[in-house]
């Protein structure tokens, strides 16, 4: 593993659980109109997207180890650069689907590293 990849598997693993922890207890319905869980969700949502894309550059070989992770950087794309066409439901898709999968493939390579 090269040496950066612990700091953005770490980076991308916070930003995944801190998405999880604001959805807790919530619906789509709340989703939809709390605008500061919107914008908060997005933005963790950037940061995996980052992290992972950084982790692709620096280390594809573990990079390819992470399910989706070509999506979770497509993702990240669209909320910095796309903002005005980012799709609530995909965004909502993509928390109750993708995440916990996610938390434990980054968790089961941060273990890996010691």
């Amino acid at each position: 593993m090269a040496p950066d990849s612990a700091k953005y598997l770490w980076d991308a693993l916070q930003a995944a659980e801190r998405a999880g922890r604001f959805v807790q207890g919530k619906t789509f319905a709340d989703y939809l109109q709390d605008e500061m869980l919107r914008s908060a969700v997005e933005r963790q949502l950037e940061i995996v997207g980052e992290a992972l894309g950084q982790l692709r550059k620096g280390d594809p070989a573990t990079a390819a180890t992470i399910p989706d992770l070509p999506q979770a950087v497509a993702l990240r794309n669209v909320l910095v650069h796309a903002y005005a066409t980012a799709n609530d439901k995909l965004v909502w898709g993509v928390v109750e689907q993708h995440l916990t999968p996610l938390c434990e493939r980054l968790r089961m390579l941060l273990n890996s590293v010691g």
